[in-house]
């Protein structure tokens, strides 16, 4: 597999990458793919044929903090473009975190391996919420502005840039419980007995986040994920008052900005909830593999788009296993308006020859 160089490719390519036009509904001749965490771990060392490159996890010997990882743009920018370059995928993700805007609001945390983020002071009162200040990207994150340009540029409209952020009930659970959490009783607590305290925090979040949304799309991002990966702890009655209003706001605030920028929802285990999902107001819902695609589409209705959903482990599975799985997801997604995609991140272990052929036979794939 041999890419040219973007040096080679000297001409800016202006037609519009094959993602957005699937999203949008127009006639395409397969559904573009993508997968959740493309770049990460499980790419070794000489990356599939790509000797020239260097391995993600070289760069981790090198720069072991994922936050100096993620705030560099040239790593960002090194990052985000690996997967592209060995597998070609028809979106590039903007290699980053979802927490990355926390200490431009005045909540310092770290991401500590083996156990994942840290937030130094917990929010547990309205006088410490009354300290989280709004966030400006082009102060704090002015590096994901200068990657994200660059990675327009590098990408050159033969894939989309996407960028993403984290909804506001998923950025207050990690807040509230000071990282992850199995039983949420933190967030909940808070929501039940001081439900103030919590909407004061989430309204914060959401101007936030429409606000880094608008950012990102300023500076090359031609897509932008919203990942709501805790809202699904919430009963349906809950995620109407804690999660549904904020995510409406944020999608109606930048759609008057940016009108045709597409926006993704994604929110792991989310089949209790699928029906509510669209209301939001986003382009396209991600679902996960715990949601059958045919009855997924049914439930969601067909003004809306998909992504998703093959179970990552499948690529644990034999290479006709993964051949078949796809085939399967395709065929109940149906024609059009569909992001294949994992219903999850690729698994740090993940033979990377099997992600090689999902890619291959994705992009093999024709209506």
């Amino acid at each position: 597999m041999t890419i040219a160089s973007v040096a080679e490719r000297k001409a800016v390519n202006t037609s519009e990458p094959l993602l957005l036009n699937a999203v949008r509904g127009e006639d395409v001749e397969r559904p573009p793919v993508w997968l959740m965490r493309q770049a990460g771990r499980y790419m070794k060392a000489g990356l599939y044929n790509h000797k020239s490159l260097i391995s993600y996890q070289d760069i981790c010997q090198k720069h072991p903090s994922f936050r100096e990882r993620s705030e560099n743009v040239d790593l960002v920018v090194e990052i985000s473009l690996q997967p592209y370059k060995v597998f070609k995928p028809d979106g590039v993700i903007l290699f980053s975190d979802i927490l990355t805007p926390l200490p431009g609001m005045n909540i310092p945390f770290d991401i500590v391996k083996g156990k994942g983020p840290i937030i130094f002071d917990p929010i547990s009162t309205a006088a410490d919420v009354d300290k989280v200040r709004e966030f400006t990207p082009q102060e704090w994150v002015p590096y994901v502005g200068e990657a994200l340009t660059i990675l327009r540029k590098e990408v050159n409209n033969e894939a989309a840039v996407l960028g993403f952020v984290g909804a506001p009930f998923t950025l207050a659970s990690y807040c509230v419980e000071g990282g992850s959490s199995k039983h949420f009783s933190k967030i909940k607590r808070l929501a039940f007995s001081q439900p103030k305290v919590l909407h004061a925090l989430l309204e914060k979040f959401t101007t936030s986040m429409a606000k880094y949304i608008q950012y990102q799309a300023d500076n090359g991002a031609q897509a932008v994920q919203i990942f709501d990966s805790w809202a699904t702890e919430l009963s349906p009655t809950d995620f109407e008052e804690f999660s549904l209003p904020y995510l409406k706001r944020i999608v109606n605030t930048v759609k008057q900005t940016h009108p045709d920028l597409p926006l993704i929802l994604y929110a792991s285990g989310s089949g209790g909830l699928l029906e509510r999902l669209p209301l939001t107001g986003v382009d396209v819902v991600s679902l996960d593999w715990t949601v059958d695609m045919a009855e997924g589409r049914k439930r969601l209705g067909s003004d809306i788009a998909v992504q998703g959903n093959v179970d990552p482990g499948v690529l644990f599975g034999s290479k006709e296993f993964i051949t078949n799985r796809i085939h399967d997801t395709v065929k109940k997604a149906g024609k059009g308006k569909h992001i294949l995609n994992l219903g999850h991140g690729i698994v740090v272990g993940t033979p990377e020859e099997n992600v090689a052929h999902f890619f291959e036979v994705a992009k093999g794939l024709r209506y």
